[in-house]
């Protein structure tokens, strides 16, 4: 079992920064790709972006040059730093961890409760 926590959620203005964290605890964090989604109300939970064991990456277009995530080692938490953030980026976000490192949700075996970003305009 991996449990996950995130935090670093907040409110801030369009084109301001905020960095997520995903802390883990459990089994040794480096030997899953973790995930970040978000979700708005009323819509699919939607892929933002990913991180290998080896640090391997992949990212939406939506967030493409605008989020960087990243990982250090063993337990260390995963980092998603926003930059640039428009008001379209609202919604719960979510960290997730997962054998297998893919864009896709249902691979994910472990999720975290979501940490809530608004950004105003």
């Amino acid at each position: 079992q991996v449990q996950l926590a995130e935090s670093g959620g907040g409110l801030v203005q369009a084109g301001a920064s905020l960095r997520l964290s995903c802390a883990a605890s459990g089994r040794t964090f480096s030997d899953y790709a973790v995930g970040w989604f978000r979700q708005v109300p009323g819509k699919e939970r939607e892929f933002v972006a990913a991180i290998s064991w080896t640090g391997g990456n992949r990212y939406a277009d939506s967030v493409k040059d605008r989020f960087t995530i990243s990982r250090g080692s063993a337990n260390d938490p995963v980092y998603l730093q926003m930059n640039s953030l428009k008001p379209e980026d609202t919604a719960v976000y979510y960290c997730a961890a997962s054998r297998v490192f893919a864009i896709i949700k249902s691979v994910y075996v472990y999720w975290g409760r979501g940490t809530q970003v608004t950004v105003s305009s």
